[in-house]
C-alpha cells in the first residue's frame, strides 16, 4: 500500500481491537503512526503498539520528540489517511466542537488528510441525541465513517456499537488506495456541438441556433470518466464541414462513441451525420444515417428547451453539467 496511516486511539474496551488494526495495516504495507488519550492508555500500554507499528507512539502535546518539528503538526501533515479508532463518544464530541485539549484532538483539528471514525460505545450511547448531533456535525465538515457493527457488547447488551473488525477496515483502506479503472478509460468518445449552416445559393444560407454549451459539458464528463475526448464543432460552422470530419474521426477512431449535439440544418439540402460504424451512437432529434442507440427527446432544440427527458427522469438541459450527468449514469448503466 505504501501509504502513511495515522491511527487516533481513544479510551475504551475496543482499543485492544487498535492493537489488531495496527499489525493487519502494516502486513498491508502501510506506515503506521499511533496517538493514544490518556484514557486509551488505561486499557493498552503504549508499547504494544510501538511494538506492532515499530514507530514512537504519542501522548503528551508536550512530549516533542524531536525538537526541530511541533509534533502535533508534523503527524497531521505526514499522515495520508488519519483513522479514529476506537472513537469515543468524548472524542467525537470534541471534535465535533473545536475542542482541542489533548494530542489525539489538536492533532486531529490541524489535519487537511482525510479522517475516517470508527466509533464503539454501548449502544444507547451510540443513539443518544447529543452523539447524533456530534455525527451529523462531522458528517457535514466532510468526515467519514466506518460504521460499528452489531453484537455482544462489553457491557453485557446487544446491539450497534462494536468497532468494526481490524480485517474489515484494513480492507476498507486498501480499496480506498487502489488505484481505480474508470468506466470510460480506453474509448473515445466523439462529441458535436454548436450550431451549424448550409449554403442555399449564391444569396442564401441556413443557419441553426446553439451556444455549444451542453456538446461542452458532456465532453468534459466524458473526460473526467476518462475517454479520450474529440470534440467536432470548434469553429466549424458549415455542416459540411462538420459531417466530414466527423467521418475522419471515425476512420482514425474505430467504432467510436458518438454523442451528437450539433445542431443542424432540418432543410433538404443538410448533409447527415452517419453514426453507422460507432459502437454506441446517440442523437437529439436530427436527421442522421443509420439507428441511433439512443434518442434524447425534448420540446424543442434540446439547448433551448427547459426539460428532456433521459430514463424517464426530467433533466433541466440548460443546467448543463447535471444534464451531462444524468445522460452519462444512463448510457453507463446499459453496459457501454
Amino acid at each position: 500500500m505504501n501509504k502513511n496511516i495515522l491511527l487516533c486511539v481513544s479510551g475504551g474496551i475496543a482499543v485492544y481491537k487498535a492493537v489488531a488494526l495496527v499489525s493487519k495495516l502494516s502486513q498491508a504495507g502501510a506506515t503506521v503512526k499511533v496517538i493514544m488519550t490518556e484514557s486509551a492508555r488505561q486499557f493498552v500500554n503504549p508499547l504494544s503498539f510501538q511494538v506492532m507499528s515499530k514507530n514512537d507512539v504519542y501522548f503528551d502535546t508536550f512530549d516533542e520528540k524531536d525538537s526541530s518539528v511541533i509534533a502535533h503538526i508534523d503527524l497531521a501533515d505526514w499522515a495520508d489517511l488519519i483513522l479514529v479508532a476506537p472513537a469515543t463518544a468524548n472524542v467525537i464530541g470534541k471534535l465535533a466542537n473545536g475542542i482541542a485539549d489533548d494530542m489525539v484532538t489538536t492533532t486531529l483539528l490541524a489535519a487537511t488528510a482525510p479522517v475516517w471514525i470508527a466509533p464503539a460505545m454501548n449502544v444507547h450511547m451510540y443513539d443518544h441525541p447529543a452523539v447524533k448531533r456530534n455525527l451529523a456535525r462531522l458528517a457535514e465538515d466532510g468526515y467519514r465513517f466506518i460504521e460499528p457493527s452489531e453484537g455482544f457488547l462489553a457491557c453485557g447488551y446487544i446491539g450497534k456499537g462494536r468497532l468494526e473488525e481490524p480485517e474489515k477496515i484494513t480492507a476498507l483502506v486498501l480499496d480506498y488506495f487502489s488505484p481505480k479503472v474508470k468506466p470510460l478509460a480506453g474509448k473515445t468518445v466523439l462529441v458535436t456541438k454548436g450550431a451549424c449552416s448550409v449554403t442555399l445559393d449564391d444569396k442564401h444560407v441556413i443557419s441553426t441556433k446553439a451556444n455549444g454549451e451542453l456538446g461542452k459539458a458532456i465532453a468534459t464528463k466524458a473526460s473526467s470518466l476518462g475517454a479520450h475526448v474529440q470534440v467536432i464543432g470548434e469553429g466549424i460552422h458549415d455542416a459540411y464541414a462538420l459531417v466530414e470530419e466527423v467521418e475522419s474521426y471515425k476512420q482514425q477512431y474505430p467504432n467510436p462513441i458518438l454523442i451528437h449535439v450539433a445542431n443542424m440544418p432540418s432543410v433538404e439540402h443538410t448533409p447527415k451525420v452517419s453514426v453507422e460504424q460507432t459502437a454506441l451512437a446517440v442523437t437529439f432529434g436530427q436527421q442522421i444515417i443509420g439507428e441511433a442507440s439512443f434518442n434524447v427527446e425534448s420540446t424543442g432544440w434540446i439547448e433551448m428547451s427547459n426539460e428532456a427527458i433521459i430514463n424517464g427522469q426530467v433533466v433541466d438541459p440548460k443546467d448543463g453539467a447535471q444534464f451531462a450527468e444524468a445522460l452519462w449514469s444512463y448510457l453507463l448503466e446499459g453496459g457501454i
